[in-house]
C-alpha cells in the first residue's frame, strides 16, 4: 500500500466564497475516487432545495445533479460513516471533471469539534476505506480537511495517521507477503493499492509529516504481523535474529545477536533456564536507533520473544496450543516498532531488547521446584514452567540498565489472567510511574491501540514469598496478571519502567486468526510524542 500527499493551497469547503472553485480544484484532480465527507447539515440544505448555497448543493452543480439524483433514490443518509459512491457520467467531462468517481462519506450530526472523537472518526474511516477495497478502484485522493470540520491541524495528524492504520490493516495478506506460505484463493493483493491524502495550507505541514509517519507505523505493524503469523518450526529465535539483522541492512538500525555462550556469560540463568528443553539454540537481540545526540538517555523497548510455548513440564493443554507461536508477539512488536523508528529517522535514540527461545519439555528442561539464578543476583523457585515469559524477561530488564534508559517499557504475551480481566480490547499496563503510564495511555487513545491501568501495589508481593528462594515464579490463581508484573518490578527499581501485557490484543482467534500488529500503533504514538 502506497500513501502520499497532495495539497492544493487556497481548497477551503468552509469558506463559502471559495467553495466553488475548491470543488472544481479538487474535482480536476485525476483520480480513480475523491474522497469527500459531509455533514447532516448539508444533507438537509440539499434536501429542502432552499439555499442557494452549501457544500452538497455546489458539488451537484458541478456534477451535473448526479447527487441529486443519489439523494432521490436514497443513496444519501445523513447517518454518520454511511457511504455513498456517484460514479462519472459524460456531463462531467464537459465540466472538467477528471474524477471517475466521488464518494460521499456522512459525518452525521456536526458536534462542537470538542466533542468528537478521534473513536467517531474512526467508524467512519473505515467505512470509507471499505467502499475503496476490493473492487476497481485503485488509488483515491482523500480530502482530509472535510472529514475535520473544526478541529486544529494537530487532530487532523492524527486523523491522517489513524487513516493510514486502518487502510494498512485493511490491505494486509499474510499469503500475499509470505507466498512460500500456502494460502486461500481469497488471499489475494487488494486491488487499492495508493491513497493521497490532500490538504490545504492550514494543514500542509502537519499532513506532509503524518503521512510518512504513519506509512513506517504501516510497515513495522505488517512486520509485526508477519512475524506472529509465521509457523513455529520457521519463526525460531535464530529466525528472529536473523530478521533483526536484515533490517540493519535495510536502515541505519544497529543489530547485535548474542549467541548461548554470550548469554551465559552475562549470567542469565533465569533465561536460559527456559531454553534448556529445546534443541533450537536461544538468541539475544539487541537494535539501536541512534536518532538522537549522541550521550541523549535512550528509550528501550523489551520484547518477550519464546517462539513457541509448550509450558515445558508444567505442558498446557492441547485445544488451541499452535496459537502459542504468538507467544513472541512482544518481541515482533519491538521488532516492528524499531523498523518504524527507523524508516521515519525518528530524532530521539530509541533500542530494543529481545531475549529468544522456545519452551519445550525434555529430559533437559528445567522442572517445577528448580531455583535458577538470574543476572541480576536474585534466585528463582520455579513452581511453574509455563509461567516462562517473566523469566526471560527479568534478565533482560537487568541487561538494559547499562543503557541508563529515560524509560523501558516491556511488551509480553505474559498472562492468561489479563484476558479474563480486559478481554481483548485493552491491553494492560503496569507502573508505578504516574508519568510514562500518562503518556502510554495518551498514546493509545491516539491509535486507539488503548490500554488499561492495573494495579502494582506492594502486597501483591506476599504472593510471590519462597521459603526456598528470593522469589517464587507464580503468586497462586488470585490477580495472576498483577503478580506476574510485580515479579517484574524486582528487576526494574534503576530506571523508569512499564509492562504491557498483551496477550489479549496481540492476536485473534477463529476465523479471523492471526496477530493483529499491536501495539506497534501505540508504542509508535508514544515515540512520537517524547521530547
Amino acid at each position: 500500500m502506497q500513501f502520499s500527499t497532495k495539497i492544493f493551497a487556497q481548497a477551503d469547503l468552509n469558506n463559502p466564497k471559495q467553495l466553488k472553485a475548491s470543488l472544481g480544484t479538487l474535482l480536476a484532480h485525476s483520480t480513480d475516487c475523491l474522497v469527500l465527507a459531509y455533514s447532516k447539515a448539508d444533507l438537509d440544505a440539499l434536501t429542502a432545495g432552499k439555499s442557494k448555497s452549501g457544500f452538497l448543493i455546489e458539488l451537484d452543480r458541478l456534477l451535473g445533479g448526479s447527487v441529486t439524483h443519489a439523494n432521490l433514490v436514497g443513496d444519501l443518509d445523513a447517518k454518520p460513516a454511511s457511504t455513498c459512491v456517484i460514479r462519472a457520467e459524460k456531463s462531467w467531462t464537459a465540466s472538467g471533471v477528471k474524477a471517475k468517481r466521488v464518494l460521499l462519506v456522512s459525518l452525521g450530526d456536526i458536534a462542537p469539534a470538542s466533542a468528537r472523537s478521534l473513536n467517531s472518526y474512526s467508524k467512519i474511516a473505515r467505512a470509507a476505506l471499505k467502499q475503496l477495497s476490493g473492487g476497481s478502484i485503485q488509488s483515491a485522493l482523500w480530502f482530509i480537511p472535510s472529514f475535520a470540520l473544526g478541529h486544529r491541524a494537530e487532530f487532523m495528524a492524527e486523523e491522517v495517521r489513524l487513516t493510514i492504520q486502518y487502510a494498512g490493516d485493511q490491505a494486509y495478506r499474510f499469503g500475499v507477503r509470505q507466498p512460500a506460505m500456502k494460502f486461500k484463493a481469497k488471499d489475494k493483493a487488494d486491488t487499492f493499492t495508493h491513497l493521497i491524502f490532500a490538504g490545504n495550507d492550514t494543514c500542509a505541514k502537519e499532513l506532509k509529516a503524518a503521512v510518512p509517519e504513519g506509512s513506517a507505523m504501516v510497515e513495522g505493524m505488517n512486520l509485526a504481523k508477519d512475524l506472529g503469523n509465521l509457523p513455529p518450526n520457521i519463526c525460531t529465535p535464530t529466525y528472529l535474529g536473523k530478521a533483526a539483522q536484515g533490517l540493519s541492512k535495510k536502515t541505519g538500525l544497529k543489530v547485535e545477536v548474542l549467541g548461548r555462550k554470550q548469554i551465559e556469560a552475562l549470567g542469565m540463568g533465569s533465561f536460559l533456564s527456559v531454553a534448556k528443553g529445546s534443541d533450537t539454540p536461544p538468541q539475544f537481540i539487541v537494535m539501536r536507533h541512534q536518532g538522537g545526540k549522541a550521550g541523549e538517555a535512550p528509550i528501550v523497548l523489551v520484547g518477550k520473544g519464546i517462539t513457541f510455548d509448550t509450558g515445558g513440564i508444567s505442558l498446557k493443554p492441547g485445544e488451541a496450543m499452535d496459537e502459542m507461536k504468538y507467544d513472541m508477539c512482544g518481541a515482533a512488536s519491538v521488532i516492528g516498532t524499531m523498523y518504524a523508528a527507523a524508516l521515519m529517522k525518528l530524532k530521539k535514540n530509541v533500542i530494543g531488547v529481545i531475549p529468544t527461545c522456545e519452551n519445550m519439555p525434555s529430559g533437559n528442561a528445567t522442572r517445577p521446584g528448580d531455583i535458577v539464578k538470574s543476572m541480576s543476583g536474585q534466585t528463582i523457585e520455579i513452581l511453574n514452567t509455563d509461567a516462562e515469559g517473566r523469566l526471560i524477561l527479568c534478565d533482560a530488564l537487568t541487561y538494559v540498565e547499562r543503557f541508563k534508559p529515560k524509560a523501558v517499557i516491556d511488551v509480553a504475551t505474559l498472562t492468561g489472567a489479563c484476558i479474563i480481566a480486559l478481554g481483548h480490547v485493552h491491553s494492560g499496563v503496569f507502573s508505578d510511574d504516574e508519568g510514562l503510564v500518562n503518556a502510554l495511555t495518551k498514546a493509545g487513545h491516539a491509535s486507539l491501540d488503548t490500554v488499561w491501568r492495573l494495579p502494582l501495589d506492594a502486597a501483591y508481593h506476599e504472593q510471590l514469598k519462597s521459603n526456598f528462594a528470593d522469589v517464587a515464579n507464580i503468586g497462586g490463581r488470585p490477580a495472576g496478571s498483577v503478580t506476574a508484573a510485580c515479579f517484574l518490578s524486582r528487576f526494574t527499581e534503576k530506571y523508569k519502567w512499564a509492562h504491557l501485557d498483551i496477550a489479549g490484543t496481540a492476536w485473534k482467534s477463529g476465523a479471523a486468526k492471526g496477530s493483529t500488529g499491536r501495539p506497534v500503533p501505540l508504542l509508535v504514538n508514544y515515540l512520537l510524542e517524547q521530547k
